[in-house]
C-alpha cells in the first residue's frame, strides 16, 4: 500500500504552477497528495468536480472552463447560483487555479475566468 511519501515521490513531472507536463501520466490517486499540499482534505464533493474535469480532458483533450463544471455541479444543486456558491466553497482558489491542479490536469491555454 502506497503511503503519502511514496506517492509524492512518484509524481509525475511538473511545470512551475504545479500541472503535470505529461497530463496522460496523471492518476487519480495522486489527487489527495496534491489536495494535501493545500491543506484540503477531499469530500465527495470534491471528488465530483475532479471527476469531471478528468473525464472532460479524456473525451476533449483540455480542461472544461468553470462555467462547464458549474452547469454540471447544478444537476445536483438548486441552479448555477447554488453551483457556483458549491465550487467557490470547495476550491477556495478557484477552479482553474486549484480543481484543474488537484486533478492533476493542465490548466487551459486560453484564459479562463475564475468563479
Amino acid at each position: 500500500m502506497n503511503n503519502r511519501a511514496d506517492l509524492d515521490t512518484s509524481l509525475p513531472e511538473c511545470d512551475d504552477e504545479d500541472c503535470l507536463l505529461d497530463s496522460a501520466r496523471s492518476s487519480r490517486a495522486h489527487a489527495p497528495v496534491r489536495a494535501a499540499r493545500d491543506n484540503l482534505a477531499l469530500t465527495d464533493a470534491h471528488w465530483q468536480v475532479i471527476d469531471f474535469i478528468r473525464d472532460w480532458y479524456a473525451e476533449n483533450e483540455g480542461v472544461p472552463e468553470a462555467h462547464r463544471v458549474i452547469r454540471h455541479l447544478a444537476a445536483n444543486h438548486d441552479g448555477k447560483g447554488a453551483a457556483k456558491r458549491a465550487l467557490l466553497e470547495h476550491f477556495a482558489l478557484g477552479c482553474r487555479r486549484q480543481a484543474c491542479r488537484i486533478a492533476r490536469m493542465r490548466e487551459p491555454l486560453k484564459p479562463m475566468r475564475d468563479v
